[in-house]
Formats: structure tokens, C-alpha cells, sequence
């Protein structure tokens, strides 16, 4: 070793300990937000014992007009959460919107046992309970206004409900009032 190279070395230690660069700039915000709805530890009884299984389901959406629920499966919550989150991205819809990011009109959807009937409620912010608000969060959607007219309290089918509700909403076509006039 030459001289210059015991000396850096010599300065670098005794600068101390510097601070580590940040995260945060390194780190991307995802496309979309996600939300559980539901985690289960499911069990199931074997020759040697009970095997433990998780299954989780989701809403996944950007707040801009996208959202979707997705049910993943596994051995661990991590790799469960990721599958619900792929099935999420898959079954993905676009709702149509109005322009202050509300719906255009009442619409009602039934899944399995859970009915929903989703309104217009401008000014008034998010009315819905159960993972009906989580699906409106994720979406995006303000001022709007959900009833659960079934008495299931199974929040996933519950989620689907809003999910088909909102699904009906797409091919209504949204009339801008400015250029008719």
C-alpha cells in the first residue's frame, strides 16, 4: 500500500458515521392503493395435524376512476395479499364518473345474498358502510351515497355487490350540459 491510500482511509474514519441516504426518493408510489377487506387463517385438519392456510381479499384502486376486489389464497399473508392483488388488477373496471367524480344516476346491484342500491349524494361526501366505502375510497368517487338493503354481513360479497353496481354505471353515456347549450 502506498501512501495516498493509507491516508483516505484514515480520513474516512474519522469523519465518523454519516447519515444514510434517504428511502424516500428511491421509492416509487405505486399505481394503485390497496385496502384488506377480509384476512382469514383457514384450518384445515390432517393425518399429522392442522395445516393453517390464509385467504384474503382485497380492493385495489388508483382514486382516479379504477377499482377492482380480488381473493388470493397461500401458506403465508404476504403471498396471499400478492395474489388477491394480481386477482384485483385483473377483474379491474372503470367507473364512469361525472365530472365532480360522482355517479349519474341511482343504480342497484344484488351478488349472492348482499343487495346494494348506490345514489348520487352531492356535497355530502362518502354515505356508505361495510367495504362499500373502501370500494368508493379506492375509486375515487365523492359524493355518493350506499344502502345494504340485505342483512348479510359478509363484507366480500358485499364488495362484489358495489363492484356490479358500479359495473352497470359504465355503459351509461355521460352528456356534457355546457356543449348542448
Amino acid at each position: 500500500m502506498n501512501e495516498t491510500q493509507v491516508k483516505t482511509t484514515k480520513t474516512d474514519k474519522s469523519k465518523g458515521r454519516g447519515r444514510r441516504p434517504s428511502r424516500r426518493e428511491s421509492r416509487v408510489k405505486p399505481e394503485f392503493d390497496q385496502k384488506i377487506v377480509s384476512l382469514r387463517r383457514v384450518t384445515r385438519v390432517m393425518a399429522g395435524g392442522r395445516r393453517f392456510n390464509f385467504a384474503v381479499c382485497l380492493v385495489a384502486g388508483n382514486k382516479k376512476g379504477m377499482v377492482g376486489v380480488g381473493q388470493g389464497k397461500a401458506a403465508d399473508t404476504s403471498l396471499a395479499i400478492e395474489k388477491a392483488f394480481r386477482d384485483a388488477k385483473k377483474n379491474m373496471i372503470t367507473v364512469n364518473v361525472t365530472r365532480d367524480m360522482s355517479i349519474p344516476h341511482d343504480v342497484q346491484a344484488k351478488y349472492a345474498a348482499s343487495i346494494v342500491k348506490i345514489m348520487p349524494a352531492p356535497g355530502k361526501g362518502i354515505l356508505a358502510g361495510s367495504s362499500v366505502r373502501t370500494v368508493f375510497e379506492l375509486a375515487g368517487l365523492k359524493g355518493v351515497g350506499a344502502k345494504l338493503f340485505s342483512r348479510s354481513k359478509n363484507q366480500i360479497n358485499n364488495a362484489y355487490a358495489a363492484i356490479k353496481a358500479l359495473r352497470v354505471l359504465e355503459s351509461t353515456k355521460i352528456r356534457d350540459i355546457r356543449s348542448n347549450s
